[in-house]
């Protein structure tokens, strides 16, 4: 296959980043036989992603939990896990560069299958949980044309398997897609639809923003590549020539007019039986080697799953960008994954002026209507650390004073503690800043060993001929490795006139310091 002119097809080739991973505590690989029946045990609470080699009569390939970890999320962006956000902000602001490539060049189109060749149940999808309607192709990234922009809009959606040419699809939660997809169904027509199955991290981050721009353009900024596109064999949508797999078709236009679930969602509970739309397929392309993905969802271990990862890198993204607007010093924000990666959102700031955790609250409620309960702290708490916030939370907040309540406010309908059939709910904010300007009080600090620095000095006296000391330092003057020395001279000083300790703590002599004794 010739490869185009400066474009490297195998960059951000699934198959390659998780080969990468091997040998590494972040991938599990499985040579052993495994039966589809047997693969959602394989990944539960797993904090690996993992490969089986073989699954299913067919020993096809299937990985899984590719993203059900911040490192290895980072890993796909090339930093450590404390520059994700940084850098995905970084790359957002890059100029797309987009090259279409012929079907003869595109890995993805190496195998085409139309009408009766392409076939749902010839591929590795299984049963996710013991409650879902059917198995589920659950790491599907979809790619749709909007006809009043000519935007290629991506998102991703689950697909429930009805026959070996349809699935479902669900369309309940307002989105992009959903709006695009009721357009055409209430002018009487299909909407033609693309799903890849198998693509590298980056698409799949790109495919959870939602901002207002053409998102295949979203997909190469984030690479901070050139993008690789291909038109698919039966619609004209544009799709990564370098994905495992896709799976061309279209949405009737009957709307939302089948059953689809139940479904074990990306909170950890399960979503009832809904009416959605049905996706018809008419192609299925694919490598020659083509790796086929699945996507960790739900449960009772959901800080692992892809879902809430995923999630919860979009909404850094989105509580940042409002917060560049409602406070001057943002430091770090997390939302955290066994919240789902967006209902509960930890905020750390530098408070320049009264009131700036406040405006930080409120600018996380309105940015996006899943977040739910927001806690800001001050510069010296790690939002990433369970421990630390706990700690804030006990030691730094008092409820008549620093929480925040409002109701009302647009929610998730998946939320399980909203009434039936409810839209709106309540949310809360927790200052657990010091109150402004209280900061520099010896009882708002926080304890850490003794760092001995500071020039040398005679004795304690002379020491303190420069300036009030802590004993620490007193030590560091003498160059100390006891203490008790140190002891035994402030002992001796204390006949001297002026000898005192401020409310820091801090030792110090006022006026002339003469010899204590007979003068």
């Amino acid at each position: 296959m010739r490869q185009p002119q400066g474009l490297d097809l195998g960059q951000f080739r699934l198959r390659d980043f998780v080969e990468g991973l091997a040998g590494s505590d972040e991938l599990q690989i499985v040579d052993d036989p495994v039966d589809l029946a047997d693969v959602a045990e394989v990944f539960e609470g797993n904090p690996r992603a993992v490969w089986l080699r073989q699954v299913g009569p067919e020993r096809a390939e299937l990985v899984g939990g590719v993203v059900g970890s911040r490192a290895r999320l980072a890993r796909a962006f090339g930093v450590a896990p404390g520059a994700l956000l940084p850098e995905v902000l970084r790359r957002l602001r890059n100029a797309p560069e987009i090259v279409e490539v012929g079907q003869d060049q595109a890995p993805v189109q190496q195998v085409v299958l139309t009408g009766a060749d392409a076939d749902l149940t010839a591929l590795p999808v299984h049963l996710q949980h013991g409650l879902d309607g059917a198995p589920y192709i659950s790491a599907s990234v979809d790619y749709v044309l909007d006809p009043k922009t000519g935007w290629t809009n991506v998102g991703m959606r689950r697909l429930m398997l009805r026959a070996p040419h349809t699935t479902g699809i669900d369309l309940v939660s307002p989105s992009d897609l959903r709006a695009i997809y009721e357009a055409a169904a209430g002018n009487g027509r299909p909407l033609p639809i693309s799903f890849v199955v198998g693509s590298h991290p980056i698409d799949q981050v790109a495919a959870t923003m939602r901002l207002p721009v053409n998102e295949l353009g979203l997909v190469a900024s984030l690479r901070d590549a050139a993008l690789p596109v291909v038109r698919c064999v039966t619609n004209d949508i544009r799709v990564p020539a370098d994905a495992e797999w896709v799976l061309e078709g279209y949405l009737d236009e009957r709307g939302h007019a089948e059953s689809e679930g139940p479904y074990g969602e990306f909170l950890g509970y399960y979503g009832a039986v809904k009416r959605n739309p049905v996706f018809h397929l008419t192609a299925v392309t694919r490598r020659h080697d083509a790796l086929f993905q699945t996507a960790t969802i739900g449960g009772r271990h959901m800080r692992h799953t892809d879902t809430a990862v995923l999630s919860g890198l979009r909404t850094e993204v989105m509580v940042w960008r409002a917060l560049e607007t409602a406070v001057r010093e943002p430091l770090a924000v997390c939302a955290t994954p066994a919240s789902g990666g967006m209902f509960n959102v930890r905020i750390a700031l530098r408070q320049r002026v009264p009131g700036e955790a406040r405006n930080a609250i409120l600018a996380a409620f309105g940015c996006l209507a899943n977040v739910k309960n927001v806690f800001v702290v001050d510069p010296d708490i790690d939002v990433f650390s369970g421990e630390q916030l706990d700690w804030a939370l006990a030691t730094r907040f008092q409820a008549d004073r620093d929480l925040i309540v409002d109701s009302g406010l647009r929610a998730l309908p998946l939320d399980p503690s909203l009434a039936a059939g409810s839209r709106a709910g309540a949310k809360a904010g927790f200052d657990l800043t010091w109150p402004f300007g209280s900061g520099e009080r010896i009882e708002t600090m926080v304890p850490e060993p003794p760092r001995y620095a500071g020039p040398r000095r005679e004795s304690v006296r002379a020491a303190l001929a420069d300036g009030p000391k802590y004993f620490a330092e007193l030590m560091a003057a003498l160059g100390s490795r006891d203490g008790r020395e140190v002891v035994r001279e402030l002992d001796a000083l204390r006949a001297v006139p002026g000898l005192a300790r401020d409310a820091m703590g801090r030792y110090s002599i006022a006026g002339p310091t003469p010899l204590p004794g007979p003068q």
